[in-house]
């Protein structure tokens, strides 16, 4: 999986990337099919946020996890990105099923 980490007011360190590359990689290892992961690290006043967005099974997945730490918002982000792309698997495989038909029975008359 290719990461593109990109910083707003930061500036990315060997620490932050080995730390992106890490919690990201195990997403990796239980998603396999990502192909490329988009990470935006912004750095405010009073918090710092990790935006992460990719494309899983023909749709747009995004999390946004804020921290005053950002090795804390990273793992935060990467937790949640699991989360969304486990839904969204699940959202397709249901809908790859048959569902049940429900048919109504016509009343029976009683002639007494």
């Amino acid at each position: 999986m290719q990461i593109q980490l990109s910083g707003h007011h930061v500036d990315i360190t060997d620490a932050i990337r080995e730390a992106v590359n890490t919690k990201f990689g195990k997403v990796n290892s239980h998603f396999p099919q990502l192909e490329s992961l988009s990470v935006t690290l912004t750095v405010e006043r009073a918090s710092q946020s990790v935006e992460a967005t990719t494309q899983y099974l023909g749709a747009a997945v995004a999390v946004q996890a804020a921290n005053h730490d950002m090795y804390a918002a990273i793992a935060q982000a990467a937790k949640k990105l699991e989360a969304a792309l486990a839904h969204r698997k699940g959202s397709v495989k249901s809908n790859r099923h048959e569902k049940p038909q429900l048919t109504e029975e016509e009343p029976v008359d009683q002639a007494s």
